[in-house]
């Protein structure tokens, strides 16, 4: 996988109508695209497969299509007026602004791909006889480098938690990260940036009227808790599922449609019984995973990644990370979000989140388990897996080249073609 393979994918996606810049006429909108005909027709595909495989085949799931308007309050109770931030850092010389944390995650990205070249030339050395777990927990070299990854690591949630943000760019400095477009090293301070949109409700000037684009589904989910669980009489443990638009200010959006301003969600929250969240969380993590495999994509196109720093709402947390043309990248996420959620929109809100339990005879605040993949990402992803070139003889005989689009048959947008 390369750069100049992404940059096939993107052209290939605009030259037979999968996706377009927003507004081309007028120069275009970054970070925000449009679906062409084929392209809305994978994306509602891809949406179809999910939410059959989510919601009809489990008896335990039931769906919802929240409003992307909520109260404000909502969003005060989830955390994302105060702490829906992201740490970013100019360079001085480029002019180029970027996430200071991905900066530290791509440096760790260049660690792990050195953990990977020395397990590979191991494997190739010794063959069948190779123990991969013996191999990276003895070898020096793969050592240091985990060490160094959990140095990292640890610096940059201790600064992120503490809101040290001068230690950020100190770890920056001290690693010697240069801005990938120029090379500089000169860098500005670190400062928070709030993601959310915000608008003005009716006539309602100041804060009084000051309503939010979502920048999540989730929320939508836990505020109607019980009102589904009421009218479709669910008991602990079940589900709710929704996919929805969300919006989220992305300063520095890149890569084509992984990072967007306007983007899709595919959302499951699980209500479970407080005590047996990691036990779910460890079903739904597995069970995601078989979703994918269960597409034909290659097994070496996906992994797990643990996240080293966890939200506040989390007490675990694994991302599906996807071999995207430029490395590596979250795909899917499952978290165990705790009772964090509930408890909080109870608090403000005055209104009691709890489930009775008529086995336990007792009542309580339920724990949630969430699956989280954006449809966008997915789309992305499965162009990327079935991108491919091939000679085939024309009319004269002669080899040329032609690209296929390889897609699994459950969501390829024209399923026979003659």
């Amino acid at each position: 996988m390369s750069e100049e393979l992404f940059k096939k994918i993107v052209s290939h996606a605009k030259t037979y109508g999968f996706v377009y810049p927003s507004s081309e006429v007028y120069d275009g909108l970054s970070a925000v695209y449009d679906y062409g005909p084929y392209g809305v027709e994978l994306k509602n595909n891809i949406k179809s497969y999910w939410w059959k495989s989510m919601v009809q085949l489990h008896h335990d799931i039931v769906g919802l299509d929240a409003a992307i308007f909520m109260h404000p309050k909502t969003w005060k109770a989830s955390g994302h007026v105060d702490a829906f931030n992201d740490p970013l850092i100019d360079n001085k010389d480029s002019k180029k602004r970027y996430r200071a944390d991905v900066l530290v995650e791509d440096h760790i990205a260049k660690i792990e791909a050195k953990i990977d070249k020395e397990v590979a030339k191991a494997e190739k050395r010794f063959g069948e006889s190779f123990d991969k777990e013996q191999f990276i927990t003895t070898n020096t070299r793969v050592v240091e480098y985990y060490a160094e990854i959990k140095r990292i690591n640890e610096r940059m949630t201790n600064a992120l938690s503490s809101g040290q943000l001068e230690d950020l760019k100190a770890l920056i400095e001290e690693l010697e990260i240069a801005d990938p477009v120029s090379g500089s090293k000169n860098w500005t301070d670190v400062r928070q940036f709030n993601l959310m949109f915000s608008t003005q409700l009716g006539n309602i000037a100041g804060d009084e009227g000051k309503l939010y684009l979502r920048p999540e589904t989730a929320q939508g989910i836990f505020v109607n808790f019980l009102n589904v669980q009421k009218t479709t009489r669910q008991k602990i443990p079940f589900g709710i599922a929704q996919i929805g638009k969300a919006f989220r200010n992305e300063i520095v959006a890149r890569q084509f449609i992984f990072r967007m301003k306007e983007f899709e969600q595919m959302e499951m929250q699980y209500f479970v019984q407080p005590g047996s969240e990691m036990e779910w969380y460890r079903y739904w993590k597995n069970m995601r995973m078989k979703w994918h495999h269960a597409l034909g994509v290659d097994e070496n196109m996906l992994r797990f990644h643990d996240h080293e720093n966890l939200a506040h709402y989390a007490n675990a947390a694994v991302d599906i990370q996807f071999a995207f043309p430029f490395g590596f990248k979250e795909l899917e996420g499952i978290h165990s979000r705790t009772d964090f959620d509930l408890k909080s929109h109870s608090d403000l809100s005055g209104k009691k989140m709890q489930f009775f339990d008529p086995e336990l005879n007792e009542s309580y605040i339920p724990f949630v388990v969430e699956t989280s993949i954006g449809v966008d990402r997915m789309f992305l992803a499965m162009m990327s897996f079935a991108y491919q070139e091939e000679m085939v003889p024309d009319a004269d005989g002669k080899e040329s080249e032609r690209v296929v689009l390889k897609l699994p048959a459950a969501l390829a947008p024209v399923k026979a073609a003659v």
